[in-house]
Formats: structure tokens, C-alpha cells, sequence
């Protein structure tokens, strides 16, 4: 009987090694991705920024045209 139980907690602390170990790894890589989301985000609105950058609004029509100077 002691058998079996240690066996089943030998299973259970692999299983929950397992587990937490690719909880962990998810984890890093959710962070890796938001890090990267974010520095794309910033790099994104200095472009904005730029005197050079043209801003487009959907007309009715759905044709992409310049902003009027009005609506900035």
C-alpha cells in the first residue's frame, strides 16, 4: 500500500514540476511579446511625429485622402 502511495506522489510532484515549468515559460515569453509590443508602439508614435508623416482619414466613399488642416 505505501507503495502505490509513493508512487502517486512521485507522479504528482512530476506532473506539478511540470507544470509550473511551462506556466513559467509562458509567462517569459506573454513579457518577451509585451516588451517587444511596446517598444514597437513608441517607435510607431515618433514616427507620428515627424513633420514628413502624411495623415489619411477615410472619406465616405472609403478612399483614403489627406486630412484637411481643420480636422488636425
Amino acid at each position: 500500500m505505501s507503495g502505490i502511495l509513493l508512487r502517486i506522489a512521485i507522479y504528482a510532484f512530476i506532473a506539478g514540476a511540470i507544470y509550473f515549468a511551462i506556466k513559467k515559460i509562458i509567462d517569459d515569453w506573454k513579457g518577451r511579446f509585451r516588451e517587444m509590443d511596446e517598444k514597437v508602439r513608441e517607435r510607431d508614435q515618433r514616427e507620428r511625429k515627424r513633420p514628413d508623416v502624411i495623415e489619411l482619414k477615410r472619406d465616405q466613399d472609403g478612399v483614403f485622402r489627406k486630412k484637411d488642416k481643420d480636422q488636425r
